[in-house]
């Protein structure tokens, strides 16, 4: 049951994060004097629409994205006709005839009373404003989802508290399970730490943290040091002999990629949610922003790694990319998890913050028919207003973006690739939170 509402909540949140885009997008269309036709959560058929004024607001049935269909996107031909038909054969003809196939689609909504209310009669700062207030809109949301986690939940943190107490000594590249009679015991066990136990002082220094603690652990390694706790309201002091171990160096995401020398006491840390500063969320925040950015522009190096996820079988990573149906059933397991509420609230807004990034992140791409398309089709108008007005020569006629239409469809074409190839892995090879 709690799987089934995960994915249900998480398909409210879609359409939520899809509405909000394009509710960017027709914000600034408005305002700036556009005909919008229609604004649309999904694609398909439609399953509810009204009209209010001059735009019809619906929903439709795949809810794969959305848009808002602005009047005037391409220009016309510069002879005034809307587009022609071409017969010319071969490659060039083919696109040529997707150039003015689109021409006319798009011109054929525009009628006598939209003069001066077309999207590319607009400057192109103003453009550049509308196509980019989409992405914006999931950027906030994704800030506002983070800075709710931060300030408010608290980001699960490792203090010097005892979680667990190992009882012998294994290094960090042992696949055993269990203890065998040689391995020898633990400094920790020795020195009688239980879990609950909170470290306060490590060789005389106060401990505050579990990272420093950590520090001052490895660098002793062959060193005996006293060692302070703290149980039930009463402080105790031990000699503890730290000894050196093989350890495990991990990544963000804690997957082991390699190992190093030093000192080992045997305990793990407990972790306790602590909320942030405002500073320290807007640090967080930054750096979550950068990881979004990094796993967006390696999406093309894991593409073989997915493939081998669907017929070899190979377990997929935490890192690997994942679709809607993949995001849902994470959304589903977050629910299903034997822990706290409180969990699975940090897990499933972070999920959420992550996807909208995603969002703002993929439509800010230059590449039509992306938003980022536009954007660059926009600010190439620009500059060519500014150097002819450098040059004192007459306005340039507009952009016209109908001509990148052939390479939208490759984009197009791109991106349904890759959505059906993780569509296949989501069904065969999911990645799981477990």
């Amino acid at each position: 049951m709690w799987t089934a509402i995960g994915v249900i909540l998480f398909a409210i949140g879609l359409l939520v994060s899809i509405a909000w885009h394009e509710a960017g997008h027709l914000a600034f269309a408005k305002l700036f004097g556009v005909r919008v036709t229609q604004y649309m959560v999904g694609f398909g058929r439609t399953l509810w629409s009204r009209r209010r004024g001059e735009t019809e607001y619906g929903i439709k049935a795949v809810p794969l994205g959305g848009y808002i269909r602005m009047v005037g996107m391409v220009p016309p031909r510069r002879d005034g006709r809307p587009g022609i038909t071409t017969t010319a054969f071969g490659p060039m003809g083919m696109i040529r005839q997707l150039i003015e196939d689109s021409r006319r689609s798009d011109r054929s909504q525009v009628v006598a009373t939209d003069d001066g209310r077309q999207f590319y009669q607009l400057h192109p700062a103003k453009r550049i404003v509308i196509m980019l207030a989409g992405p914006v809109q999931n950027l906030l949301f994704a800030v506002v989802l983070f800075g709710v986690i931060a300030l408010g939940i608290g980001i699960p943190t490792a203090v010097p508290t005892v979680a667990t107490v190992s009882q012998c000594v294994l290094p960090a590249t042992s696949t055993a399970t269990g203890c065998a009679a040689t391995d020898p015991e633990t400094p920790a066990a020795r020195a009688g730490l239980r879990p609950g136990d909170r470290i306060v002082a490590f060789d005389g220094r106060e401990i505050t943290t579990w990272d420093q603690m950590r520090t001052l652990i490895r660098a002793d390694a062959g060193r005996t040091v006293s060692l302070t706790y703290e149980r039930a309201g009463r402080r105790t002091t031990v000699q503890v002999p730290i000894v050196a171990n093989t350890l495990g160096v991990y990544d963000d995401s804690g997957a082991l990629t390699g190992t190093t020398t030093g000192g080992f006491l045997g305990v793990t840390a407990a972790q306790e949610y602590q909320r942030q500063t405002v500073g320290a969320a807007f640090a967080m925040t930054g750096q979550f922003i950068g990881r979004a950015a990094h796993a967006v522009i390696s999406i093309p190096a894991r593409i073989p790694a997915l493939w081998d996820s669907i017929f070899s079988g190979a377990k997929r990573g935490a890192d690997s990319p994942v679709g809607i149906v993949g995001a849902g059933r994470i959304s589903g397991e977050i629910l299903a998890l034997d822990t706290t509420a409180r969990d699975k609230l940090l897990l499933f807004l972070n999920l959420l913050a992550g996807f909208n990034m995603s969002l703002f992140l993929l439509n800010l791409l230059p590449l039509l028919p992306l938003d980022g398309g536009h954007i660059l089709g926009a600010a190439i108008e620009w500059v060519r207003r500014g150097w002819a007005r450098v040059r004192r020569r007459a306005v340039p006629a507009p952009f016209d973006v109908a001509k990148l239409m052939p390479v939208a469809y490759v984009v197009a074409l791109l991106f349904i690739g890759l959505s059906l190839l993780t569509l296949v892995a989501d069904i065969v090879n999911p990645v799981t939170i477990s």
